[in-house]
């Protein structure tokens, strides 16, 4: 399936679209290889409700073709500080797989968004999963979207008959400051997105968090000022 646009006929694509900087980043970067973009927003019943709005925004401000929030509550599970009554850490980045790593995440969204692209008659989806600079999520590994990617060849009808989807994870091996400099280059404002797991409640940034803090790393490596605003 593909869109009109300017008097062209651009192919469509299906971005997992959560409101964070990585996902601005990966939706803006299917627009410019020319895909009109269909964004996909999941409100999960996450405890950072910020992202949400930011997802709304990001989409406005990037002019996408669609943009669809659905609802799956994921806090009838827990498991998670970001959909349990959980503290979020912020001691800093460890080697662990903390506490903000929400079960099989990754995998269900992308299921929701190849579901959302078979529908639509889309055979890319884009996410923004990173392996450098991240907190240890198992789903964000290369090796965990490349077997997705045949799980969605084998269990979908457009893959069966032949037409399998492409997963895209276009910052799979960006650091964050590599990152960083594509948002700038793309000419996105960083403020337009929303990184941090516990904000404060004056809607303002912790700066401690594990993502705040691979965030701010990211842009302060790069040279880039990062107009989101902080509390610490």
């Amino acid at each position: 399936m593909s869109e009109t646009g300017s008097g062209k006929a651009r192919p469509l694509a299906v971005v997992l679209l959560s409101g964070g900087l990585d996902s601005m980043v990966s939706a803006a970067l299917a627009m410019e290889r020319g895909f009109a973009v269909h964004a996909l927003t999941v409100d999960y019943g996450q405890r950072h409700r910020c992202e949400l709005e930011a997802a709304a925004r990001i989409a406005g401000a990037l002019g996408v073709a669609r943009h669809t929030t659905i609802a799956l509550d994921l806090r009838a599970f827990g498991g998670s500080a970001l959909t349990d009554a959980i503290p979020v850490p912020k001691g800093g980045v460890g080697a662990d797989i903390p506490v903000t790593y929400v079960p099989a995440r990754n995998l269900v969204f992308l299921a929701l968004t190849t579901a959302c692209a078979e529908a639509a008659g889309a055979r890319d989806v884009f996410i923004g999963v990173n392996a450098l600079d991240y907190s240890g999520y198992p789903d964000c590994r290369p090796e965990f979207i490349a077997s997705f990617a045949e799980t969605a060849r084998l269990g979908t009808k457009a893959g069966v008959e032949g037409a399998p989807f492409t997963i895209h994870a276009p910052l799979q091996h960006m650091t964050k400051a590599e990152i960083a400099r594509e948002c700038a280059r793309l000419g996105l404002d960083p403020a337009w997105s929303w990184s941090c797991y516990d904000p404060t409640p004056e809607g303002l940034a912790c700066g401690l968090c594990d993502s705040c803090r691979l965030r701010k790393k990211g842009f302060a490596e790069a040279g880039i000022v990062d107009s989101t605003r902080y509390h610490a």
